[in-house]
């Protein structure tokens, strides 16, 4: 238990079966080694900050020019040369992160405990509330203002280099107009190229950079997103200019047509620029939240934009951004490959509140935490489309079983509930006899999320949700009450969940958390205590008191099928590190190769040629070169899978867990299962009292607040853990803002 430890001493859980309760500090020397590799990250990490800063100036240009002229003698030319300038050190950066993760491990986490004294933390101190970057923490806005300044210190640069290139010049008026439109769009472009080297960064799954700094997927979406909208107003801009210039010219048409050999491409350029502003305008709130499907499928466009930009540019200039689209390009593969399996869904059922709950079959050693999420595709309902969810069980409920929680929200969620009905045969006499021809074939991607289970680093929890937000919280308090039972280190011990839903048909949600069979008796451990405000309704309906008497689920068990493929970039770390090393070595032997025997002896020297020559090197060498890794790494888990069934023999995990989810549709589930709850009805909650009554009740404490819900939600919570940081006193605690949503 966390009583047994001093404030000072740091905290080591390890959530896997096979450790022991107490798993040993990590040695001196990994110790060592970890920090050693964290400080030549660092520093590798402000090389490229400081080289990207310094370009847009005279210095800059001049390091440039001088730096090509040196190493363009290698069997790689200025190509090369380019790409060990501008994305060698993201590609550096990933190696050291990857060693570094294999030498501290990832099962053992380690978790700080309650400090003496709370602080503020620049990751979880809201400063921007409202607005148009959402809720925005002190370490995001200072990312943010790094950028806007980048921005207006390369205009500003680059727009004084240009007025003294027309100040050399002797041009008429129309002259000086035209020059300066191109060269303002050239410098556009640029810049624009310089914020695409990080818009892949983000969304890169199981990138081993936001594990190294455990920033969700979730949560990093929405750094793509705003570095989408700058980059594709830099390369509006851009082409804009263009397009002024060759209008006053006189020569609009010719221009755009032109695919020149040599130098910049026009007509490709034209073409991806078409494809990101699709993407680009249905991106646009107004338009994902109505139409996301025409969202969704238009966003594939991204390879359009991509392939057709190095078409553009050419080889050497797409260099500046190719560091991150090639390890887009390698989770890509990584998750094609992981999503092709089958995977067997122990049980699905219908919940009285419109919900639909499925659980999948997973191999033991597939590991996550209860902040996890998983990408799901039912294909009988669309073989294209993949739907984000969060996991609504603990990984220490199950060794092989994952369970998600689905809101009917829309067509897709409205089919899947539909069809599962039809399976368990709610529908009617003739839907059950049909029963065998219908079923669900589904596939998985993940599990992704956090690294580390932060929830667990707090002693003092707010766990604020908007509807079908109470999913993951639910693995988070199953988290909880496993480790309370078991006895293992556990930090959290008072716990406020605050439920915002509209009707009371959705109380039934908690009943899925039986918190007694979990952990008897936690009340003596945990302060639990369960708020729920239904919005929509003025007191307790009919329907309400019948569901806290017991209600009836429909559930349906379907074939296991496979379990879900451990083929994620999140997973094993040993294989994961050794598909993305094997990857960027066989993307350096490619290029080597091709330039020794195709390039340079066929004197190749059309710009987009070589530009699309890198880009199918790039998609080739993760293939030809990290394919064989991914074999290895499947034909190892079935062997691992093979050896763990052998050694559980009778003692089958899954049956259990199917018995515990499955019930028949005569059994009646009891009220909250032990979770006691406040109900109120027709209000809303009213945040300020609510964190004043913690902040006087809990006192010097750090309170961690963990929010899923919609954007509202999450600004209101945000507002009032800034409004409580700012006007703290002496004795009153921290609260540090977390969010849990997609904002996809």
């Amino acid at each position: 238990m966390a009583d047994n430890h001093s404030a000072e001493e740091p905290l080591l859980l390890n959530l896997t079966d096979s450790a022991s309760e107490n798993p040993p500090r990590p040695a001196f020397a990994a110790a060592f080694v970890k920090w050693v590799l964290g400080i030549a990250m660092w520093l590798v990490l402000g090389f490229w900050v400081v080289l990207t800063f310094t370009l847009p100036s005279d210095a800059g240009t001049e390091f440039l020019e001088s730096w090509t002229s040196a190493t363009t003698g290698s069997v790689y030319g200025i190509t090369g040369s380019m790409f060990l300038l501008f994305s060698g050190p993201i590609l550096v950066i990933v190696v050291l992160a990857i060693a570094s993760l294999m030498v501290f491990g990832k099962k053992e986490l380690q978790l700080k405990t309650t400090s003496k004294y709370p602080r503020s933390r620049l990751r979880t101190l809201p400063i921007l509330v409202d607005g148009p970057f959402g809720v925005v923490s002190a370490a995001e806005f200072i990312g943010i203002c790094l950028f806007v300044v980048f921005v207006l210190w390369a205009l500003y640069a680059y727009t004084m280099q240009n007025l003294e290139v027309l100040s050399e010049l002797s041009l008429s008026s129309e002259g000086k107009w035209i020059l300066m439109m191109i060269l303002t769009g050239l410098r556009f472009g640029t810049i624009g190229i310089y914020c695409l080297a990080f818009l892949f960064l983000p969304i890169s799954r199981g990138s081993v950079l936001l594990s190294i700094i455990d920033v969700p997927f979730e949560q990093a979406t929405r750094y793509h997103v705003w570095l989408g909208h700058l980059t594709m107003f830099l390369f509006t801009l851009h082409g804009l200019c263009f397009v002024i210039a060759w209008a006053l010219e006189g020569q609009l048409l010719d221009e755009i047509l032109e695919w020149a050999d040599e130098g910049i491409a026009v007509l490709p350029g034209v073409i991806s620029l078409l494809a990101g502003l699709l993407m680009w305008v249905t991106t646009l709130p107004p338009v994902r939240r109505k139409n996301f499907e025409l969202f969704f499928y238009t966003h594939q466009l991204y390879v359009v934009f991509v392939v057709f930009l190095a078409l553009h540019v050419g080889d050497f200039i797409f260099c500046i951004a190719a560091g991150g689209i090639f390890l887009f390009v390698i989770d890509r593969f990584l998750r094609f490959c992981q999503s092709r399996r089958t995977v067997g869904i122990i049980s699905a059922r219908c919940l009285p509140c419109g919900s639909v709950e499925l659980v999948f079959s997973k191999p033991a050693n597939l590991q996550y935490t209860a902040l996890s999420f998983i990408f799901i595709q039912i294909r009988e309902l669309s073989g294209l489309q993949w739907h984000p969810f969060s996991v609504s069980s603990s990984p220490l409920a199950g060794r092989k079983h994952i369970s998600v929680l689905i809101k009917v929200l829309g067509e897709w969620t409205l089919k899947l509930k539909s069809k599962v009905s039809h399976m368990s045969g709610t529908e009617g006499e003739n839907e059950l006899r049909s029963q065998s021809c219908s079923k669900i074939t589904a596939s998985v991607e993940g599990p992704y999320g956090h690294e580390i289970p932060y929830h667990l680093t707090y002693e003092n929890l707010i766990l604020v949700a908007g509807g079908s937000g109470i999913s993951p919280f639910l693995a988070v308090l199953s988290d909880i009450l496993h480790l309370t039972n078991q006895g293992k280190p556990c930090l959290p011990k008072n716990v406020l969940v605050i439920w915002a839903i509209r009707k009371s048909n959705e109380l039934h949600l908690l009943s899925t958390l039986d918190a007694e069979s979990i952990c008897p008796n936690f009340r003596d451990k945990l302060d639990l205590e369960v708020r729920v405000y239904v919005t929509r309704e003025s007191g307790p309906s009919l329907e309400e008191g019948n569901i806290d008497e017991g209600i009836s689920t429909s559930v349906s068990t379907l074939s296991r099928g496979s379990g879900m493929s451990v083929l994620v970039g999140t997973g094993n770390r040993l294989w994961a590190g050794a598909y993305v090393i094997s990857s960027i070595v066989g993307f350096a032997v490619s290029m080597a190769l091709l330039d020794i025997f195709y390039i340079n002896p066929l004197n190749i020297v059309s710009w987009w040629y070589k530009g699309l020559l890198l880009v199918g090197c790039m998609i080739g060498s993760v293939i030809i070169f990290g394919g064989p890794v991914i074999y290895l790494w499947h034909r190892w888990e079935k062997r691992a899978i093979a050896v763990e069934e052998a050694e559980d023999g009778e003692k089958d995990d899954e049956s259990q867990q199917s018995a515990h989810f499955n019930t028949r549709q005569d059994d009646v589930v009891p009220k909250d299962r032990g979770v006691s709850r406040t109900t109120h009805y027709g209000a809303r909650p009213n945040f300020e009292e609510i964190f004043t009554s913690v902040s006087d009740r809990w006192g010097d404490v750090d309170i961690g607040v963990v929010v899923c819900g919609p954007a509202s939600l999450r600004s209101s919570v945000a507002k009032q853990c800034r409004s409580q940081n700012l006007r703290r006193g002496e004795l009153h605690p921290v609260f540090h803002f977390n969010s849990h949503s997609f904002d996809l």
